[in-house]
């Protein structure tokens, strides 16, 4: 099993010169220790992500202050872009980090993203699949017919030329078995999470999707995210975990707009029900949906993913905790590292 870190941090909390502070010093830690990647993804227009704008900036920075762990973006929302311009930036981040950029794609769920381009929204997921086709053949160094500012057509090349021949590419699946499929007919790898599926339909979905990929002769890559901190005790990490993640999964929720109306349902109500579902998603989170206890939990849950085709464990670990927590817990998951690859 792979481990890598993700970033997917709540930015209500935070408006000082130390936002990204452990951006770095989690990809240092990941570098010096081994994992596999960093990951950063991209949110517009909310505190629930919102520090990560573009992860191709992020994985710049990633890419400056590390010599092996891979860049990712988890992930490119495709339709905001234009795929000339995604394989312009992601050039530049192999090139930064000399050979080491991948890129999930997605489609984008949220509207208000689409302000960048609300026509793409209709055809997001249509989407996805051509800009993948679009990147790779840019990036081998194919020419690309395009409309200049006279309205000329002309032909133009990808520079910088990347490092690698071949861009690595997942696409970001929120469960749907159609996206897993599709993943393994583009020859792409899978980046999904455990939040409304559980551990045997993902399995399940896994399976459909490696046949997939190995009709295309395409090795079969997935990639799950789990929220993560683990420490010397379950006791310990649920002290830790319990008030940051309840406020973190608060920032997820936009509750107050979708409750329907009812002249009975005064604010406290409203808070009340807030709160008792926001316990709920915690419990599952700390049972079923994360990688939190101590390393021995984290061993069972590995091997539990290991068994349904997972092939690498995105830990994210930016929910509101203190940096010093987060760090001390990366040392007890480089243990867990280190028991796998052992």
């Amino acid at each position: 099993m792979k481990f890598s870190l993700f970033y997917f941090a709540d930015a209500a909390p935070r408006r000082d010169a130390g936002l990204y502070r452990l951006l770095i010093d989690g990809a240092r830690f990941a570098d010096e220790h081994g994992f596999e990647a960093v990951w950063t993804p991209e949110r517009h227009f909310h505190a629930f992500g919102g520090p990560y704008a573009n992860p191709s900036v992020t994985g710049a920075a990633v890419a400056a202050v590390t010599k092996r762990v891979k860049v990712r973006a988890g992930s490119v929302v495709a339709p905001l872009h234009h795929p000339l311009r995604i394989a312009e930036e992601w050039s530049m981040v192999d090139n930064l980090s000399g050979g080491r950029a991948g890129v999930a794609f997605a489609p984008g769920w949220n509207p208000v993203d689409f302000a960048f381009r609300p026509e793409a929204f209709a055809e997001r997921a249509r989407v996805v699949a051509e800009t993948v086709g679009q990147v790779r053949s840019f990036w081998a160094g194919e020419p690309a017919n395009v409309v200049d500012g006279k309205g000329q057509t002309r032909q133009v090349q990808l520079y910088p030329r990347p490092v690698q021949d071949e861009l690595p590419i997942w696409i970001t699946s929120g469960g749907s078995p159609q996206t897993f499929e599709v993943a393994g007919h583009l020859g792409a790898g899978v980046l999904t999470h455990l939040f409304g599926q559980d551990i045997e339909e993902l399995a399940q979905k896994i399976e459909v999707y490696r046949q997939a990929a190995e009709a295309m002769s395409a090795q079969p890559n997935v990639v799950v995210m789990l929220h993560t901190l683990l420490g010397t005790s379950r006791e310990e990490v649920r002290s830790l975990v319990e008030a940051p993640m309840k406020e973190y999964l608060r920032s997820s929720l936009d509750l107050m707009s979708h409750m329907p109306a009812d002249d009975d349902l005064d604010p406290v109500t409203v808070e009340a029900v807030v709160n008792e579902l926001l316990e709920q998603a915690f419990e599952r989170y700390l049972a079923d949906t994360g990688l939190f206890g101590t390393v021995q939990d984290g061993w069972k849950r590995v091997e539990e993913l290991r068994a349904a085709g997972v092939d690498e464990i995105a830990c994210l670990i930016d929910f509101g905790l203190p940096d010093s927590t987060v760090m001390e817990g990366l040392r007890h998951l480089r243990d867990l590292k280190q028991s796998c690859d052992g």
